[in-house]
C-alpha cells in the first residue's frame, strides 16, 4: 500500500491571497538581507547544496479540487446565515427610512420658524437637530459593522465546526494528499473524482442545514 501524507486543509480559504502576499513579502526581505550581509555571491548549486533529492512520485500523489464558492452559495446552513444578515440588513433599513422621514420633517418645522424665532433660538435649534443627524449617522454605522461582524463569526464557526470536519474526513475516506482550492486551480474537464465540491456540500448538508447567528449589536 502506498503511503500518502495528509495535507490539512488551510482553515482560511478566503485569505489565501493576503496569505501568499505576506509570505512573498517576508521572503523579499530576507533575500535583502542576506545581499546586504554578504561579501560574496554564491552560486545556485552552492545555495543548493543541502537540499535533498526527494521528491513525491506522482503515483504517490492523490489529489482533489474543492470550490469554496459554489459551497458558500449552495450549502443550506451558508444560505440560512445570509437569510438572517438580510433580515437584519433590511431592519435597519427601515429604521434608517422611519428617522430620515422624522429629520425631514424637523429639518421643514425649522425652516418655517426663520422668521418667528430669535436668532439664538433659531441657532440652537439648528445644533440640535445636526446633533440628531449626526447621532443617527453614527449609530447606523455601528449597527451596520455589527451585522457584518456578527455574520463573519457564525461564518467562522460553521467553518471550524462543520466545514473543516467534513473535508478533513473525505481527505481520509478517500486518502488524499492535497485539497486544492478551485478558485486557484485551472482544470480540464475529463478529469474524474477531482472535484469533490458536491460531495462536501452534500455532506455538510446532512451535517447541519441551518445555523444561528448572535443577534448583533443594537437588535
Amino acid at each position: 500500500m502506498v503511503e500518502t501524507k495528509k495535507t490539512n486543509t488551510p482553515k482560511n480559504y478566503v485569505k489565501y491571497g493576503i496569505i501568499a502576499a505576506i509570505v512573498v513579502a517576508v521572503a523579499l526581505i530576507g533575500v535583502f538581507a542576506l545581499r546586504g550581509c554578504s561579501d560574496r555571491t554564491i552560486s545556485p548549486e552552492e545555495a543548493i547544496s543541502e537540499v535533498s533529492s526527494d521528491a513525491v512520485n506522482g503515483a504517490d500523489l492523490r489529489i482533489a479540487v474543492v470550490r469554496m464558492d459554489a459551497i458558500q452559495s449552495d450549502a443550506k446552513a451558508l444560505q440560512d446565515l445570509r437569510k438572517q444578515k438580510e433580515n437584519y440588513e433590511n431592519r435597519l433599513r427601515s429604521e434608517l427610512e422611519k428617522q430620515q422621514k422624522a429629520l425631514e420633517k424637523e429639518k421643514a418645522e425649522i425652516e418655517k420658524s426663520q422668521d418667528v424665532l430669535s436668532r439664538e433660538a433659531l441657532q440652537r435649534r439648528v445644533v440640535e437637530y445636526q446633533g440628531k443627524v449626526t447621532k443617527l449617522q453614527r449609530d447606523l454605522t455601528e449597527r451596520a459593522q455589527s451585522i457584518d461582524a456578527a455574520f463573519q463569526r457564525a461564518l467562522a464557526q460553521i467553518q471550524e465546526r462543520h466545514l473543516d470536519p467534513v473535508i478533513e474526513a473525505i481527505i481520509a475516506k478517500k486518502n488524499l494528499s492535497l485539497v486544492i482550492d478551485g478558485r486557484f486551480a485551472r482544470t480540464g474537464t475529463d478529469v474524474k473524482n477531482l472535484d469533490i465540491t458536491d460531495d462536501v456540500i452534500n455532506s455538510l448538508n446532512k451535517k447541519v442545514s441551518t445555523f444561528k447567528m448572535d443577534a448583533p449589536k443594537g437588535f
